[in-house]
């Protein structure tokens, strides 16, 4: 798990990424704010501990920027500001929880756990995709359109699964063949446009409402 820590005490700050990088954490670290932003720009993490009182930028606004910025990483705000207004305006900013000073390192790292967890369920790739009348279950894949059942290869669920995935999106058939046949792009094959009429055939022939859309000179896609 990556994680940032971002706290102006070096001491503290110290103490947090050696127990932290004991148990298998990879800990980066900042002082103030503008040197968290920066890093925060550069790299992907999975949760930020957030000290609010920072020499420059003070975590709450750091909070809001991310969030303003479409950034939604866990954050867990780290102070020792703990009245209820404080609590209450780190939380509003954005952040996912709220420690205050002193703390248990065993809770710190127990959190970070939390949030991380949360973090993994809500990103979850979605089980069952919807479009129109058209269901598509990737656990027991089935496909089930208006409420009747179409049954499918492995490789037609595969295809319409990533077509479904990506609903309303031109998809290359390059980009076809490298998510569903896993192979590079070959112009000598039309392997693409052989299973998508095998696919119209079973989803759309029987329906007014056709899904599957050929955008000529790019791909294909799939919508209402």
């Amino acid at each position: 798990m990556k994680l940032l820590i971002v706290e102006d005490e070096p001491n503290l700050l110290s103490i947090i990424r050696k127990g932290l990088s004991e148990k298998n954490y990879d800990v980066s670290a900042a002082l103030d704010g503008a040197t968290a932003l920066q890093m925060i720009a550069e790299n992907v993490f999975d949760v930020i501990v957030l000290d609010v009182m920072l020499p420059d930028i003070n975590g709450i606004e750091i909070c809001r920027r991310l969030r303003a910025a479409g950034n939604f990483v866990p954050i867990l705000m780290l102070t020792a500001l703990d009245s209820s207004a404080n609590i209450v305006s780190g939380l509003n900013a954005g952040a996912d929880d709220y420690m205050s000073k002193p703390f248990k390192f065993s809770e710190l790292e127990a959190r970070i756990n939390a949030l991380a967890r949360r973090a993994a369920i809500e990103h979850k790739p979605a089980e069952v995709l919807e479009v129109e009348d058209m269901i598509i279950d990737k656990k027991a894949k089935t496909v089930t359109r208006s409420g009747k059942d179409i049954p499918l290869t492995a490789k037609e669920f595969r295809l319409l699964y990533y077509l479904a995935k990506n609903q309303g999106t031109i998809l290359s058939r390059e980009k076809i063949l490298d998510n569903v046949w896993n192979i590079n792009f070959d112009m000598n094959t039309n392997v693409v446009d052989v299973y998508i009429n095998y696919l119209r055939k079973k989803i759309d022939k029987p329906y007014d409402t056709k899904l599957i859309h050929t955008i000529k000179g790019l791909g294909y896609t799939i919508r209402p």
